[in-house]
């Protein structure tokens, strides 16, 4: 069986959960409550974990762009095609849902790619959050819009409101 660890990481956003096994990140998750923020104390954590809030720190102090984590997100094989082309938007781009199911060979597959995005499991290191709609329009987030308008100027993406 598996040895799943857990870590709240307190971001300009909200506290996020970080899960990971032995040798790759699985999920990253916006949660509600406050917990102790874990930067300073993380002799009980594994090495991803301690690698995962470190570049969580420099994303959010503008001081990293792209997230070298090994990351393993659990879905259909659909899904993780799409999430793997969310790892191809690069910091500072957005695309539409259309961009990215014509990227994966499947044109007619927006909406799915929509309902792949929103089941991301692992949401800012899997940038979904650099995805909109066809209208230029922000659109869905599992973090709720508030959090994607947020990124989106962190990372100093225009968009339409």
């Amino acid at each position: 069986m598996d040895i799943k660890y857990t870590a709240y990481y307190n971001s300009p956003i909200g506290t996020l959960e970080i899960i990971a096994n032995e040798t790759h990140i699985i999920g990253l998750d916006f949660v509600d409550c406050n917990f102790k923020d874990l930067r300073n104390d993380l002799k009980n954590e594994n090495f991803i974990i301690n690698s995962c809030i470190v570049q969580l720190d420099e994303y959010f102090k503008k001081q990293r762009t792209t997230f070298e984590l090994p990351l393993a997100p659990e879905g259909t094989d659909f899904q993780k095609t799409v999430w793997k082309a969310l790892t191809k938007v690069d910091f500072g781009c957005i695309k539409t849902y259309k961009d990215i199911a014509i990227s994966i060979d499947n044109p007619k597959a927006v909406r799915a790619v929509g309902g792949a995005n929103n089941k991301n499991p692992i949401p800012l290191i899997i940038p979904c959050h650099r995805i909109i709609g066809s209208s230029g329009k922000l659109v869905g987030y599992s973090g709720g819009l508030w959090r994607k308008e947020w990124l989106l100027n962190h990372e100093n993406i225009k968009f339409k409101k």
